[in-house]
């Protein structure tokens, strides 16, 4: 789980030049999983996001097909991703919980994102979506 050090979120460059694990890690993760439903590498996978409860923070958005997930890590058994996921937070945050739900939202449009305190692709340094291309082009989907 990648931590970023404090003030990189909020500096577009900043953000822009840290690895892909960790750019799609760190405040990405919904554009990596909505590039990966739009170009379908593996049939069957949806969108999910863990939704941190009350106001800790933590949210997460990873595709899967209900027994595999894929993230910024790349595919990993889902229930694996999601026990990485609570004991990084719960380590870093005493008491950290947080809810699973579907998404049922376009992951790649700014309106949608925004409603729910993330950024569209047209609010980074520069369009992450070929960057997701790219990055999704590294893992073998097989």
């Amino acid at each position: 789980m990648y931590h970023a050090r404090p003030g990189i979120k909020d500096d577009a460059e900043k953000r822009w030049a840290l690895p892909d694990r960790a750019f799609f890690a760190h405040g990405a993760c919904h554009i990596l999983a909505g590039v990966f439903l739009r170009t379908a590498p593996r049939p069957g996978f949806r969108a999910e996001r863990i939704v941190p409860n009350g106001t800790y923070p933590g949210n997460h958005i990873y595709v899967t097909d209900g027994h595999v997930a894929f993230d910024y890590r790349g595919y990993v058994a889902r229930d694996r991703l999601l026990a990485w996921f609570r004991q990084g937070w719960g380590t870093r945050v005493p008491g950290w919980s947080g809810t699973l739900e579907a998404v049922r939202f376009d992951l790649l449009d700014t309106g949608a994102l925004n409603a729910r305190k993330m950024r569209g692709p047209d609010q980074y340094l520069h369009d992450p979506i070929p960057r997701a291309r790219a990055f999704l082009a590294t893992k073998r989907h097989g």
